[in-house]
């Protein structure tokens, strides 16, 4: 979301002045004015406060927060508090309490502690967000609405299990296509009465844990049926405070590539995206950059909020690394060069106790004014000033698409066979990441997504196929583009279904070939790959592939296939298509990669720099910025591929100058 007549991004972060005295509320607002923190989120875990017992609301403290921020000159992201019940409401409606996949019902503890079924939790829940809305929703310091708090988390009790049949009953309409969509037939399971149908869990259709499963379909209808579930608990609130409040936008915060909830079924329903950025230890660089341009693709592009980060160290992992001088900054600056429009944090100051307490914090808990990462803050802030409102509302140009779709991560994690090494998260990443190191801007969209903007278009994985999305990528070929998938592609149906006909089902007449076998095999067995001039390995599965038109570019080099396709490309129309049948390494990624880009001219152009990532936006004035980040601990030694001047310095290069990127530096260049 675009602040309208906002000077510059966002900033700030997560704030619970209810958990201190007001004189720390003083010193809090003075440091938050020398870091330039001019937006905070209030209310995420406030239920309890502000309604200690049902019928008795008391917004005393939340009052005087939002007073004083607007006071301040500060604008408040204002939480709904839903996210954790408070302990009246568990005690007096044992219902709102889940049910865990074994079946225990459990007691009052944690946070995502709610049955999103519960009646009790949809009626106290909603009526929280209306009285919020009522009271605060022309509040001079309101800037938006932030929803519950990382939707998450099932429940498998008895009212959840009616929600779910009332859920297959909208969607199938009678049993015998109930039957049908989950080959009901197979194990003697056709259900005669909707009554029948359970949930799978651990005491019916799982064994080892909630990815084995006797009944894919059935479980794959239960994941989109809990996305469903949630969605509803955020609609109803939303619906309230839009009772009260028609204008100010709404938001809940996501977690990027989070497997239990299909985003894209969410993204309709909210104002403007926003989601918290914890990668996990040693990732890439690569690894949030997907899930930022993933949060974009949510809403066609539009820029989202990076609602949380840690600006030190996280506190939930058993290992939680500190973040070096100057990585703070480079995290941010990425986020904000993928289409983040604001950039905050978690947390504002310091818990006391909890099991955040050793969470990183702007302020720590002595309060001090003159720590190394307050400063970083600061510093951080001075120079969004210094940027201001040159990237709001900036889109991304990308000529090159990749599909990231929930229904082929969940079917293919749920398979039996032919591996569970393989890991869709990590099969999409590599593959983002050799277009990413190559220079390429990329739009993360989902299967529905129009394809006419792009040149290239990139679907690892790509397990199910739904829709008329062959007929789509066949298109994107025909006028000239590329299409590429790998192996585990074009399997299934939107019902899990293997496709009667050659595998890779529908994608088959594209890549022009057949593949009759698979061989899987574990992680430690290696297959070289040769493309001619270039060499490589391949592990896991490898598809024994019978061209059908398509050329070979890779051949296995051992095995009773050695000497078969491994990678394939097939000319359709006036563009092409790629298939890789196997898994190959990322050296193998990158090389496949660079040649579909470089077909259509795409490398960037300091694709050759190691640990340099570029972006590019494109203001609603036209303006085009472009990103460089060096992700290295040495400094980066460029020639300028354009005149500009960066944003950061004031500094102008020509074409052709030198131009050194410090380690972890940022430039952005304003492109003449």
């Amino acid at each position: 979301m675009t602040v309208p007549g906002a000077s510059r991004i966002p900033y700030g972060g997560d704030y619970n002045p209810e958990q201190w005295p007001e004189e720390v509320w003083d010193e809090d607002h003075r440091l938050f004015t020398r870091a330039g923190i001019d937006t905070l989120t209030v209310g995420v875990f406030s239920w309890s406060l502000t309604q200690p017992a049902e019928g008795t609301y008391d917004f005393t403290v939340l009052d005087r927060v939002l007073d004083r921020a607007a006071a301040e000159g500060r604008r408040i992201c204002l939480a709904t508090g839903t996210a954790a019940l408070p302990p009246w409401l568990a005690k007096k409606y044992p219902e709102v309490n889940r049910t865990d996949f074994e079946g225990r019902r459990h007691r009052y503890g944690q946070r995502h502690n709610f049955c999103p079924g519960s009646p009790a939790y949809r009626r106290l829940s909603s009526a929280m967000a209306a009285r919020l809305a009522e009271r605060y929703g022309r509040h001079p310091a309101l800037l938006a609405w932030h929803i519950n708090n990382e939707y998450g988390g099932t429940c498998y009790c008895h009212r959840c299990a009616d929600a779910f049949r009332d859920w297959l009953r909208d969607k199938y309409a009678t049993l015998d296509a109930l039957n049908d969509a989950w080959c009901a037939t197979f194990w003697s399971h056709r259900y005669t009465d909707w009554a029948e149908i359970e949930p799978p869990n651990a005491l019916t259709e799982h064994w080892r844990g909630p990815d084995h499963t006797a009944f894919q379909g059935t479980t794959l209808d239960w994941f989109r049926f809990t996305t469903d579930a949630l969605l509803g608990c955020f609609l109803a609130e939303k619906e309230a405070i839009r009772a009260h409040d028609p204008d100010t936008p709404v938001t809940t915060n996501f977690m990027g590539m989070f497997r239990p909830l299909d985003y894209h079924r969410w993204a309709p329903h909210l104002d403007f995206a926003s989601w918290d950025s914890y990668p996990p230890l040693d990732a890439p660089p690569t690894w949030p950059a997907l899930a930022h341009d993933l949060m974009r693709g949510l809403k066609d592009g539009a820029p989202f909020w990076l609602m949380e980060q840690t600006p030190s160290t996280t506190a939930c992992r058993d290992v939680n690394p500190l973040r070096r001088p100057g990585e703070l900054r480079l995290a941010t600056f990425q986020a904000i060069a993928h289409g983040a429009d604001a950039a905050l944090y978690f947390q504002m100051r310091a818990s006391r106790g909890a099991c955040e307490k050793y969470h990183g914090a702007v302020i720590g808990h002595a309060g001090r004014d003159d720590t190394r990462v307050l400063r970083e803050v600061t510093e951080l802030g001075r120079e969004l000033d210094i940027l201001g409102n040159a990237a709001l509302g900036a889109r991304t140009p990308a000529r090159t698409a990749l599909l990231f779709d929930w229904d082929s991560w969940w079917a293919l994690e749920i398979s039996d066979g032919p591996s569970r090494l393989v890991r869709y998260q990590d099969t999409v990443h590599a593959y983002y990441r050799a277009a990413r190191e190559a220079g390429a801007d990329v739009d993360v969209i989902p299967q529905t997504a129009d394809l006419t903007p792009y040149d290239v278009v990139l679907a690892p994985a790509l397990h199910m196929i739904k829709g008329d999305l062959a007929t789509r990528l066949e298109a994107v070929a025909a006028r000239g583009g590329t299409v590429l998938t790998t192996f585990l592609s074009g399997r299934v149906d939107e019902h899990d279904r293997a496709f009667l006909t050659d595998v890779p089902g529908p994608l088959a007449p594209l890549m022009g070939i057949r593949v009759d076998e698979w061989d899987s095999r574990p992680e430690d067995v290696v297959q070289p790959i040769d493309m001619g001039e270039f060499s490589c390995e391949a592990r896991l599965v490898f598809e024994i592939v019978l061209p059908r038109g398509a050329q070979s570019v890779g051949t296995y080099g051992t095995d009773f296939y050695a000497g078969t396709p491994a990678v394939t490309r097939n000319s359709h129309g006036k563009g092409e298509a790629w298939y890789v049948a196997t898994a190959l390494d990322q050296p193998g990624i990158d090389h496949v990669v660079r040649r579909v880009l470089a077909h259509h001219d795409l490398l960037g152009p300091y694709a050759g720099q190691p640990g340099l990532e570029t972006a590019t936006r494109v203001a609603p004035d036209g303006t085009r910025l472009v990103f460089l980040l060096n992700h290295t601990p040495e400094a980066a030694h460029l020639t300028a591929h354009t005149t500009a001047t960066d944003l950061l310095t004031g500094k102008r290069v020509e074409r052709g100058e030198p131009l050194t990127l410090d380690p972890l530096d940022t430039a952005i260049l304003r492109v003449q």
